[in-house]
């Protein structure tokens, strides 16, 4: 077992996949966004911070692998919303 996946561990349960199920939404609409942007060239770490902040905009969803979902109180437009949020603020005001 690698050091990373022990950070997930509690006795002998694996929590790796207990996943915020907005994440993969995010990053689907955070393409998007860029692509309508023209696809500029952002640094990985700003990549991150847009990606971390978009999260951080909208409530987490955890969920286990294979549990069933009947609906998600997250819609597209406030995905949409945070990510455009997120990018803008990542692209206007960088870290150094």
């Amino acid at each position: 077992m690698s050091k990373s996946s022990e950070r997930y561990m509690i006795g002998n349960v694996d929590l790796f996949d207990v996943r915020n199920r907005n994440e993969i939404r995010v990053i689907a609409k955070m393409r998007s966004a860029l692509e309508e942007l023209g696809n500029p060239d952002i640094p990985v770490r700003a990549l991150r911070d847009a990606y971390a902040l978009a999260l951080n905009l909208i409530p987490a969803r955890y969920a286990q692998s294979g549990t069933i979902v009947l609906r998600d109180p997250v819609r597209d437009d406030d995905l949409q919303e945070a990510v455009g949020k997120a990018l803008s603020q990542v692209l206007t005001h960088p870290k150094e």
